[in-house]
Formats: structure tokens, C-alpha cells, sequence
């Protein structure tokens, strides 16, 4: 059984918060299965958007959909506008974190930067 979205974003949250950086919900989407779009914010103007899929297994993964470098955090936020209009129950979280952490537990496909890896690295 999948945890609903609602519960896995405030458990992710909660992880932001935990760890001392900022991360807020923009966009509420649908409570039980919702997709999921993170904005990664360093503060320096740049920012990258991760996208949940579910893998083949039936385990939750991410993937960089802006590249592995960061993009002007205008392009970042034009992207998430442009997904919003086309899924209205997508939820978007952003998380304001200066070394550029992403917080997840899951695998994510494309390896953002070293700086940016979760508190255990990265396979």
C-alpha cells in the first residue's frame, strides 16, 4: 500500500524543517495520489525541479527534469506554472535550503550536484 501524498509531503517537510532550511507547499493537489514536483532552491538565484515517478517495482523515485545543473530560478518557477495549468492536482513544494539539499529518502535517477545530496549520499 502507497502512503498517501498529503502524509509523505508533511513527512518530507517535517525533514526540511528538522534539518534547519525552509520548505512550503505552493500548490496543494490531490490527497490520496497526487503528483509531485520539488523546487530546490539554494538562494543564489539558481534552482532545479525534481519530479516523482514510481518505479517498476512499485518504489518512488525522482528525477531532474530542469538537468543536472541548476537553471535561473525564473526558468524553474516558468516550468512549474506550465505543469500546474496542465495537472491541476499536482502538488509543488519548494525547499530553501543553502547547501542545496533535497531531503529525500528515494533514489534520485540523476545526480543533482555533490553538494546537493540528501544526508546520505547518493548511490
Amino acid at each position: 500500500m502507497r502512503l498517501r501524498t498529503d502524509i509523505w509531503i508533511q513527512a518530507l517537510l517535517r525533514r526540511v524543517y528538522a534539518a534547519g532550511a525552509y520548505g512550503a507547499i505552493v500548490q496543494k493537489g490531490e490527497e490520496q495520489a497526487g503528483a509531485t514536483l520539488i523546487k530546490i532552491a539554494p538562494l543564489d538565484g539558481t534552482a532545479w525541479v525534481l519530479s516523482g515517478l514510481w518505479s517498476p517495482e512499485g518504489e518512488r523515485e525522482w528525477m531532474t527534469i530542469t538537468g543536472p545543473a541548476p537553471v535561473p530560478e525564473s526558468e524553474a518557477d516558468a516550468l512549474l506554472k506550465r505543469q500546474a495549468a496542465r495537472d491541476p492536482d499536482i502538488w509543488i513544494v519548494e525547499i530553501e535550503d543553502r547547501q542545496g539539499r533535497h531531503f529525500l529518502d528515494e533514489k534520485v535517477q540523476e545526480p543533482l550536484r555533490e553538494s546537493a545530496c540528501s544526508p546520505k549520499p547518493l548511490p
